[in-house]
């Protein structure tokens, strides 16, 4: 083989390979960029001086504020779990109780982007959800389950007091047509919804050399 033709095989290879990084990258940019027009979005909205909408064609606007003090995580929920507002970020599941009130609220995300951090929970951490009122609730997770997407009672507004955070599971298996799904389960940790701006203690990802995202 020429030294030509051993040149055109290896550009066309690392084009390829680009293209392979590039395609691979694109989710995850895309999931970052859009948290930091749905945080923009959400300050105006607790604000009370917009809807909410992180961009003008947007049919979704931030309903609700999630914090996990351990993992350092902070996420905004979109209202509605349809395939195009999960591309940016957790969403909430419009058959269960609504982040404004009590009952069992789910929160659906991807289980390669926004909700990867759920394979690291464990019974007994905290979670906070924060509405768009200000107002807060604590909850202390109770236990994660792996259950078929056949499963009914999952999403039930009448389930009980509860928070659950659903995505696909296996975590690290790229398979779109997965029937699993791992869900977390945490129940209110004390008195209900409190007013005022929470600003949770948040641990820096170098606290915890056990945790990998």
């Amino acid at each position: 083989m020429s030294v030509k033709i051993r040149t055109r095989f290896a550009v066309v290879a690392l084009v390829i390979g680009l293209l392979c990084l590039a395609q691979a990258a694109y989710i995850p940019a895309k999931a970052w960029l859009a948290q930091r027009l749905i945080a923009m979005a959400w300050q105006q909205r607790v604000e009370g001086g917009d809807t909410g909408r992180p961009w003008p064609w947007a049919d979704t606007a931030p309903v609700a504020r999630l914090y996990q003090p351990r993992l350092a995580i902070d996420q905004y929920v979109l209202q509605g779990a349809s395939g195009r507002n999960l591309a940016f970020g957790p969403a909430h599941v419009g058959a269960s109780s609504a982040p404004s009130q009590s009952g069992n609220i789910v929160i659906s995300g991807h289980r390669d982007t926004h909700f990867a951090w759920l394979r690291h929970l464990r019974p007994g951490d905290e979670l906070v959800l924060e509405r768009d009122d200000r107002r807060w609730r604590r909850y202390r997770v109770i236990e994660t389950s792996v259950h078929h997407e056949r499963e009914f009672g999952l999403v039930d507004p009448l389930a009980g007091d509860q928070l659950r955070l659903l995505t696909c599971y296996p975590f690290l298996q790229v398979d779109p047509g997965t029937p699993w799904r791992f869900l977390v389960t945490a129940v209110p940790d004390g008195v209900g919804w409190q007013p005022g701006e929470l600003s949770p203690p948040v641990r820096t990802r170098s606290d915890d050399a056990s945790v990998v995202l």
